[in-house]
């Protein structure tokens, strides 16, 4: 295999060509080519030249159509000439393609038939913004999270050979996923099956935020040291001309594999049984082409090495890659975003970060922990300003919790700060070493909710479901930023148990600046609207909606009792039992799904004091996966909207007078 690759690709000669090529320059043909590529059959007989034209040309789509709609622009801008060379030497949707996290597949869903749809990116009913099976045939394998490509590109590949089927199958990872431990799982499984798969490692030096870490300094070394390729050739050479007959070549094998095994850095891939090759020029069609073609046909796991640049081609999105990496719509002339329009409130992470900075000055046991998203939750303040107490740990969740939990356990208060979804990937570190010792770390769970236009794999819909189930887990969420900074003061007061704070990626309804943090009682619960009939025992976010569903309700001649049920578990038994005997009608309303949440609790615990006799009603988000769009058409679909829950009442309301 070695051999085959060694001797099979100039690959200097080729980047002398590219280079030369690039002096001097090529004439456009007179016509757009993005126009005429209507699958990937269309590339098989453009030249060099137009192949070049063509990235160029969905570089521009790409940031035309992402700046009018938002979207995740650095890292599909940065795989452009990847994309082309990989459905020019494949033949998708028979090879399969399969996308690590889908952050880069713009390109892919361009050349594969839905370019004309494209403009309707993360909209309500349009293309999602990652790859998704049921979009197209090309779509090898869903996905949304990190690390996760290599795992499901050798299950493909084994049910191939399972099958008898000749067909190819190519994972393409990034460094960033390449911090998460799955993915070194499946390298290790991959490596052992010996089963014919492609890798492809796109190395920007950039997740969604600075890569971390022994693994990124390892393939930053592979970019930096052209020292093995040299000697390997040199020394090659040198044992060529050495007249011993045919047990040099033998000789030169050994100490061929003997430099590598000490010099060339890509050893550990070998080192878990693949054949390792690079790294080579990401954005060099011609050297891409060249590869790929020769390693098409390479038997046993391989993996190639390339380098990319985030952004490539906008000079905005080159200069500052984690702005760009996920973008709001923005002036394409100048990479300015569009205005704030939260009229100066506050997102919640936000006053997270203000809040766990002012602690932190009072309490040098206190730090903080997330996972490859210091500016998506806002602690990028924070690292600034207590560099040895925030820890980044790279896309690696299961471990950030883990790791917290090892804090926890020697007096230092972690808070991870994490995205809902994101969080899912830890459960059994939640249970297993948090939970279960009792042990007193905070989860703060930035996008709780739906999030809008980056759909089911982001919704943060399930946490209230799947931490109130776990032991001394303390679970909430506040109503506003004032609620906010109570809870997180509350949370580190506690010694002997876990807290949860999630809350959604929105501007704070309220906010005082410089309020102080109070400490609140476990489990209270507060009235915010005295009524009759109705009562609205609402969550979170939902808190608002309720308060202006009641509005309405009153407009009606129904008033509505509205309750601020910021502590999920534990419930405020004592005032639900209350409420229980006040109110005819109980309607619980969250922003989560309804099968094991917030309602659930409320239900369970009715039962157990024999008060369920009257009825009760629950509002959240369906037991079904929800759709991308904008916050405010997917709370419309799912009737969380104030309208649609005052209809609602209204409705089970005349239904409890019969």
């Amino acid at each position: 295999m070695e051999d085959a690759l060694d001797g099979g690709l100039d690959l200097a000669g080729a980047r002398r060509a590219g280079e030369r090529q690039e002096a001097a320059g090529t004439s456009a043909p007179a016509e757009p080519l993005l126009s005429r590529i209507n699958s990937p059959a269309d590339l098989k007989p453009l030249s060099l030249g137009q192949l070049e034209q063509l990235s160029g040309e969905i570089r521009e789509y790409i940031i035309s159509v992402v700046s009018r709609v938002g979207g995740h622009l650095g890292p599909s801008l940065g795989v452009v000439e990847l994309t082309l060379a990989l459905h020019r030497t494949f033949e998708s949707p028979v090879d399969k393609i399969v996308w690590d996290v889908g952050h880069q597949a713009y390109p892919h869903k361009i050349i594969t038939g839905r370019r004309d749809r494209f403009p309707t990116l993360r909209q309500y009913g349009g293309l999602s913004g990652f790859v998704n099976p049921a979009e197209s045939p090309h779509d090898a394998f869903g996905v949304g999270h990190a690390s996760t490509s290599i795992a499901a590109a050798l299950g493909l590949a084994t049910a191939r050979d399972l099958q008898g089927e000749k067909h190819h199958v190519v994972a393409v990872t990034g460094d960033g996923s390449m911090t998460g431990g799955l993915a070194f799982e499946a390298l290790n499984n991959a490596g052992h099956s010996g089963r014919d798969l492609l890798v492809i490692l796109n190395d920007n030096e950039m997740s969604i935020s600075p890569n971390v870490g022994a693994i990124s300094r390892y393939l930053t070394s592979i970019t930096a040291n052209p020292f093995y390729s040299r000697v390997k050739e040199e020394v090659k050479a040198l044992l060529e001309r050495v007249p011993l007959g045919e047990p040099v070549g033998e000789l030169a094998k050994r100490v061929e594999q003997n430099l590598k095994n000490l010099l060339v850095p890509g050893a550990l891939f070998q080192a878990l049984g693949f054949t390792y090759y690079g790294p080579i020029d990401g954005h060099n069609l011609e050297e891409l082409l060249a590869v790929l073609g020769r390693l098409k046909n390479a038997r046993g796991p391989v993996l190639l090495h390339v380098l990319t640049r985030k952004g490539k081609g906008y000079a905005p999105a080159e200069g500052d890659a984690c702005t760009f990496h996920g973008v709001s719509p923005f002036d394409a002339a100048t990479g300015r975003t569009n205005g704030d329009e939260a009229g100066g409130l506050p997102s919640y992470n936000e006053v997270l970060a203000e809040t766990l900075s002012e602690i932190s000055a009072r309490d040098p046991a206190v730090v903080a922990i997330t996972a490859a998203m210091a500016d998506g939750t806002g602690l990028v303040g924070y690292r600034q300003r207590f560099p040895d107490r925030f820890f980044g740990v790279g896309i690696a969740v299961a471990h950030s919790v883990c790791f917290s939990a090892g804090l926890a356990a020697h007096r230092i208060r972690p808070v991870v700060a994490i995205y809902s979804s994101f969080l899912q990937r830890a459960y059994d570190q939640i249970i297993h070493d948090v939970g279960l010792q009792g042990l007193p770390v905070v989860f703060c769970l930035d996008r709780a909710g739906l999030v809008g236009p980056d759909g089911a794999t982001h919704h943060g819909v399930f946490d209230l479901s799947y931490m109130r189930s776990v032991p001394n887990l303390v679970v909430t969420a506040p109503k506003d930023g004032d609620e906010m900074r109570d809870l997180l003061t509350t949370a580190l007061e506690q010694k002997d148990r876990p807290f949860a704070i999630r809350y959604p990626k929105t501007p704070c309804v309220r906010h005082t600046a410089g309020s102080p943090g109070r400490i609140l009682p476990l489990g209270s619960w507060e009235v915010l609207r005295e009524g009759e009939g109705p009562c609205l025992l609402a969550v979170g976010s939902m808190v608002d909606a309720c308060e202006k569903a009641a509005a309405l309700l009153e407009e009606r001649g129904i008033r509505a009792a509205v309750v601020n049920c910021r502590f999920v578990k534990p419930l405020d038994r004592e005032l639900l039992l209350r409420l229980r005997g006040e109110y005819s009608l109980l309607v619980t309303v969250e922003e989560n799904v309804i099968p094991g949440g917030f309602g659930a609790g409320v239900h369970e615990a009715l039962a157990e004091t024999g008060a369920d006799a009257k009825p009760l009603f629950h509002l959240g988000v369906p037991d079904r996966f929800v759709t991308h769009g904008s916050r405010s058409e997917l709370l419309e679909e799912v009737g969380l909207t104030p309208s649609r829950i005052a209809a609602r009442v209204l409705e089970w309301a005349a239904g409890a007078e019969k």
